[in-house]
């Protein structure tokens, strides 16, 4: 499987592995990117994270539960 943008690299994290890959290796269900550098993508399940993290103290604001 590669990239759809010609020229671009990207690079993905794949879940299974725990290894960075450049340009999209693996199936879908197994990788979580694209992402525009190696450290970002290494650091994936921490902005993962992180968002997740972000959106439920948003929800909690929004439902007034703060």
């Amino acid at each position: 499987m590669t990239d759809s943008g010609v020229g671009e690299r990207k690079f993905w994290f794949n879940l299974t592995t725990g290894q960075v890959e450049e340009g999209q290796q693996s199936p879908w269900d197994q990788v979580m990117g694209p992402y525009a550098t190696r450290e970002e993508a290494a650091r994936a399940l921490d902005i993962a994270r992180e968002r997740n993290e972000a959106w439920d103290d948003d929800d909690r604001g929004w439902k007034g539960d703060d």
